[in-house]
């Protein structure tokens, strides 16, 4: 049986009774390390669970994933993945592949970001649909992810900003030559997305594109670390949150949309101030 665990948005403890129970008694136990992270180490899951923990990377997951489903065949293997086990298409592959080898699999749930982004005090329901901010670079600056902020505050609702994360990444130079050197790890910060967004709007601006649903004063919440001790809120101004520090991964940023007065409420603990909601 392929088992895919749910671990939770913090460290060793978030993962449910069931799927401890799961990874004690797995033969194989993989840690997918590469579409999130914990805020604690394998070390410190390895002590908490018993047992050891094999990092799956990127590659592995991507490439060699047969090799995790061929023992799939004849053992237990679970498959532990941050948040839940369904917050990312790699991990909806890896069980598509399991079906099509007839092995058995089972999902163990878990809080995620996609529910628990509602700790700011904004209403799940009144969330649309959710995109991501990825790095720029020089010579690569996408910004079809806005038209869909777009959408969503035209509809009044609000946006959660899944925010670009780099484990493992060659530079385009040791891909050509084949060279296994990675860059360190990369973790965008609410500060940064909101300077790639300001500079949306100016160039959409300078574009001609006038009554933006989003300027510079909309309202947006930052989010760091969110299941952890020390989890970080701040409401502000999407021109403001760029000199917002909330420290250490994994950030997050919403962007609001039409207000509830129990969500402005709820803002102001985090020192929403005056904007355009």
């Amino acid at each position: 049986m392929l088992y895919v665990v749910g671990l939770g948005l913090g460290d060793a403890k978030d993962i449910t009774v069931k799927g401890l129970e799961i990874v004690k008694r797995a033969k194989h136990v993989y840690l997918e390390a590469y579409t999130s992270i914990l805020t604690v180490g394998k070390d410190v899951l390895e002590q908490f669970y018993g047992r050891e923990v094999i990092v799956a990377d990127r590659e592995m997951v991507e490439q060699d994933s047969d090799k995790i489903l061929e023992e799939a065949e004849d053992e237990d293997v679970a498959f532990l993945v941050v948040g839940d086990p369904f917050g990312a298409t790699t991990h909806t592959d890896l069980i598509l592949r399991a079906k099509e080898k007839n092995i058995q699999f089972r999902v163990i749930h878990n809080a995620s970001i996609m529910n628990a982004v509602a700790c700011c005090g904004l209403q799940l329901y009144n969330f649309g649909k959710t995109i991501s901010v990825v790095f720029w670079t020089d010579t690569w600056r996408p910004d079809s992810f806005f038209d869909g902020i777009i959408k969503n505050r035209e509809h009044g609702l609000h946006t959660l900003c899944l925010l670009d994360i780099k484990v493992k990444e060659q530079s385009i130079e040791n891909l050509i030559k084949g060279r296994k050197i990675y860059e360190p790890p990369q973790y965008m910060t609410v500060s940064l997305a909101a300077t790639q967004l300001m500079e949306v709007i100016t160039n959409r601006k300078s574009a001609g594109t006038n009554n933006l649903a989003v300027t510079e004063d909309t309202l947006c919440v930052g989010l760091a670390r969110v299941g952890s001790d020390d989890q970080k809120i701040v409401a502000t101004t999407l021109r403001e949150m760029q000199k917002v520090d909330l420290g250490s991964p994994l950030h997050s940023l919403v962007i609001t949309g039409d207000m509830h007065p129990l969500e402005l409420d709820m803002l102001k603990l985090y020192g929403a101030a005056s904007s355009d909601p």
